[in-house]
């Protein structure tokens, strides 16, 4: 049995104001030209399908396009709701869906979904077990001890009859982490993750922690929630990581989709299949004369991050490149003021300055000149309307 593996989709999202649903849909395709080709019997879609809640009228339009696709093509489908999306609304249709191939599991209701499949080693188990928090799972089970994510997984598995002795396949959306490996950070979950592993470091047993060895009795764990595509602990428990990079973070990252073979019990293949993008996110960085000449313009339609060593600020300098890079994202600078400015440590003296002398002495250190009493009273306007307070 062939099954590709996907995750967070964020079908919908906006990177720094730009929309990503026409790469997103071009991605999508490319994800099923390559399971149609690879003769795959099901994909399996680890959560977060949807950037919002409330998903756009476009984003349900682009998902449900996907899905009809496989199903025309007899490539069924495995999905769970992650953090991100709506179970309500990710879960409506699904009982009719269920006939074309399309399996739902949006809301832990006390059982943990399961499709079995019949193939030429015997049979395969397939469980579907959506985001889920300890609240959700001590509803159910108000007996069992559970303080944590962990312990609630631990429960939702120990509950449910697995036949460790045939093939068996989980797909989850948690932040899930060996005892003593934590994965790899870079994505746009950013915030809410890096804190879950800044919590992770420096406490046992974090709240939002589940543990590998909840999954043992799995032949492969498809995991979502963290975009950088990895392994934790053994091989076959992975992130899919996202098709597409989300964030200036993920620059580097090779996008990729896992395509897992089952064989017989004990035997599982994994190969990554790169992917490619309709528009890749890259870097440029370097004054800017430079890194407008002609001869070093390339695939212009990219989506770029700037960064300008330039000593003095470029006037609308984002204007300047778009006419070059259409795409460009955002420009940042790295030059002596902005390295002096990295140095400067906010100690307790300088927090018992009021907020106009440290506005002139930032002023004073980027542009090299005093700030004037125009400016200042039209900074101090500004800082008013947002709540800041010359004593602040």
């Amino acid at each position: 049995m062939k099954l590709l593996h996907l995750g967070d989709l964020h079908i919908g999202k906006s990177v720094n104001d730009f929309s990503m649903i026409e790469d997103q849909e071009y991605i999508l395709n490319q994800i099923l030209k390559i399971a149609i080709e690879q003769n795959v019997d099901g994909v399996l879609i680890a959560g977060d399908v949807y950037d919002r809640t409330i998903p756009s009228e476009e984003a349900v339009r682009v998902f449900d396009d996907f899905l009809c696709k496989l199903s025309a093509k007899k490539i069924d489908a495995y999905i769970i709701s992650g953090n991100h999306d709506s179970d309500e609304r990710l879960h409506f249709g699904s009982r009719l869906f269920e006939q074309s191939g399309i399996h739902i599991a949006s809301k832990y209701n006390g059982t943990m979904y399961c499709h079995s499949v019949e193939d030429d080693f015997g049979t395969v188990h397939i469980y579907l077990l959506p985001f889920v928090k300890a609240s959700q799972v001590r509803h159910y089970f108000p007996d069992a001890e559970i303080n944590n994510y962990h312990d609630a997984v631990e429960v939702v598995i120990r509950e449910t009859e697995i036949n460790p002795a045939e093939r068996n396949v989980i797909v989850a959306h948690q932040f899930v982490a060996g005892r003593k490996e934590l994965p790899q950070i870079g994505g746009s979950e950013n915030v809410s993750v890096k804190r879950q592993v800044n919590r992770a470091e420096e406490t046992v047993g974090t709240v939002e922690l589940v543990y590998t060895d909840c999954f043992d009795d799995f032949d492969y764990v498809a995991l979502g929630h963290i975009h950088a595509a990895q392994k934790i602990g053994r091989e076959e428990v992975r992130y899919s990581g996202s098709p597409l990079k989300y964030s200036k973070s993920e620059i580097f990252h090779q996008k990729s989709v896992p395509m897992i073979t089952l064989n017989e019990k004990g035997t599982v293949e994994i190969e990554l299949i790169p992917l490619k993008p309709l528009r890749d996110m890259r870097q440029l960085t370097g004054k800017m004369e430079q890194l407008l000449r002609a001869e070093n313009v390339e695939d212009p339609e990219d989506y770029i991050f700037v960064t300008l060593t330039d000593e003095n600020p470029v006037q609308d300098a984002i204007l300047v490149f778009r006419q070059t890079y259409p795409n460009t994202m955002k420009i940042e600078y790295d030059n002596s003021h902005t390295r002096s400015m990295e140095k400067i440590e906010l100690s307790e003296t300088v927090m018992e300055k009021p907020f106009s002398e440290l506005a002139e002495e930032f002023y004073q250190m980027m542009y090299g000149t005093e700030m004037s009493k125009e400016e200042m009273e039209i900074l101090m306007q500004a800082a008013k309307e947002v709540g800041i307070n010359e004593a602040d």
